[in-house]
């Protein structure tokens, strides 16, 4: 049983877990992530057909943008003209291809997608595939932070890593 004395910082605690404080949440609602996930279908799809304006147009002005550095123009971009500079160096050296969503997994406020992509580079006959995973991080329904990895064990472990 809890003591009466201690029953305030026991609510408060519940109520910081469960986002009813107003501070911040530690969990998407079904909404949210639903609407989440869609806002990342969409940016992907956009990808596909080479639109970059659309496929940026859904994140923060001033979104951290994290790509491995053996990925080729790996590095950090700041900002949605960074990233998109970043998308369409990336897409032009593609022939023809795709980069799917397979799945997602959402921890808290990150949603975790699981890429494969598909491609064929220019010049090239061999088609080149890779499963990897991108970490958004979202605040009030908009993704602020984007991270990649090569490893999806990684990316899961990153990602569940504030929770």
């Amino acid at each position: 049983m809890i003591p009466i004395r201690n029953l305030g910082l026991v609510l408060g605690f519940c109520a910081a877990l469960t986002g009813l404080s107003g501070g911040p949440k530690l969990q998407m609602t079904r909404s949210e992530q639903n609407h989440a996930i869609a806002l990342l279908r969409a940016a992907y799809a956009a990808f596909n057909r080479n639109d970059i304006s659309a496929a940026v147009a859904s994140l923060a002005p001033e979104i951290d943008w994290s790509e491995p550095k053996e990925f080729p123009g790996g590095g950090d971009y700041h900002g949605r003209d960074e990233v998109a500079e970043y998308l369409a160096n990336s897409r032009s050296q593609w022939a023809e291809g795709a980069s799917q969503p397979e799945g997602f997994v959402v921890y808290g406020q990150r949603v975790v997608v699981l890429v494969h992509a598909r491609f064929r580079l220019k010049g090239q006959e061999e088609w080149m595939e890779v499963r990897l995973a991108d970490v958004y991080t979202f605040h009030d329904g908009t993704p602020v932070q984007m991270r990649a990895f090569a490893d999806r064990k990684a990316a899961l472990t990153w990602a569940e890593a504030d929770r």
